[in-house]
């Protein structure tokens, strides 16, 4: 009974697997390519936006979910909180697209318009009333809806692409946060959830097969922000808020570190003339930065490449894993 629901994740995964080549063929016909900034010489043929097959992979995977619960299993529970689910993912996916296509280098969408479209994207969780108001042992009412889910899809959606610019960083970093989650929604008895959440991780998986280093296509917006709204929505619906936050402790520490910068300092790195990299900066203003020193003074050689700041990042990210299960371990089980 429960190896049927394999079918939807194997179906994401390779949805997005096959769909990738074509993909990376016509986004190099029509130019819509971008640099490989942490290369030497800085390659512009790599395909953008490339978050549009991992968007493609999850949706199909999630409605053949439906179909198997409809269908097989003759069951309607929590249809309307899974298509309420891909509403937001399908609204900021949209958004984006519209981001990459408009360029990144050029600033993209204004930030008023991307603020409001992604609040406009939480308005599917809004009139279900998704999740619990109570929190921390305060009854919030209606301010949870209005307020505290606006807040968390546009926080998280908006801020999971400040830690990227790295092959392989963002999709890597979405597999292991959406993979912990998911083992905790089915530990805590929402399996429903922990399938969406698990069609996402192989589409992810099918895409960092790509964009893993050397990088032959590149997430976009339209991807980092698609995971980031799912963090929310299985945070939401699966009553995991506190947990889902700890996980997200490197982002909040990279946003502070960007604001530090005034969210003008980029992540990339200075590239040597071996491919090796250095500080951009004096000082920190990303934990692409931190890396990249605590390399320098830990590898004998002294010389850091692009893979070793993704390692030691998603090394430092399950750590944090580690450590919330640990925390967390007797609301768990």
């Amino acid at each position: 009974m429960v190896s049927i629901l394999l079918i939807p994740i194997f179906l994401s995964f390779f949805i997005t697997l096959f769909s990738i080549p074509a993909w990376i063929k016509k986004a190099k016909e029509i130019g819509l390519t971008w640099e490989d900034m942490n290369k030497k010489n800085r390659p512009r043929n790599v395909a953008g936006a490339g978050g549009v097959t991992v968007f493609l992979g999850f949706i199909l995977g999630v409605l053949g979910y439906m179909a198997i619960k409809t269908f097989y299993f003759k069951s309607n529970d929590n249809l309307v909180e899974i298509f309420a689910s891909l509403s937001v993912i399908l609204i900021i996916a949209f958004v984006g697209f519209m981001d990459d296509l408009f360029g990144w280098k050029k600033g993209g969408l204004s930030k008023k318009s991307r603020l409001i479209l992604l609040v406009f994207a939480s308005i599917p969780l809004v009139v279900i009333n998704a999740g619990v108001s109570n929190m921390v042992g305060i009854e919030f009412g209606l301010l949870y809806p209005l307020l505290f889910i606006p807040l968390g899809i546009v926080g998280v959606s908006a801020t999971f692409n400040f830690l990227a610019g790295y092959n392989g960083l963002e999709a890597s970093q979405g597999i292991i946060i959406l993979s912990a989650l998911s083992i905790i929604t089915f530990i805590m008895g929402n399996k429903w959830l922990s399938v969406i959440g698990l069609c996402m991780v192989a589409s992810l998986i099918g895409f960092y097969l790509f964009n893993k280093h050397p990088a032959k296509i590149f997430p976009g917006d339209v991807m980092t922000y698609s995971v980031g709204a799912l963090i929310v929505v299985i945070a939401i619906l699966g009553h995991i808020e506190k947990i889902a936050i700890f996980f997200f402790i490197p982002y909040i520490l990279e946003t502070g570190l960007k604001l530090r910068g005034k969210l003008k300092k980029e992540s990339f790195a200075k590239v040597n003339e071996d491919g090796s990299l250095e500080m951009p900066y004096r000082k920190i203003y990303g934990l692409e930065h931190l890396a990249i020193l605590i390399l320098k003074k830990i590898k004998k050689n002294k010389k850091v490449y692009e893979k070793d700041v993704v390692y030691l990042i998603n090394f430092f990210q399950i750590l944090i894993v580690i450590l919330g299960f640990v925390i967390f371990q007797s609301s768990l089980f």
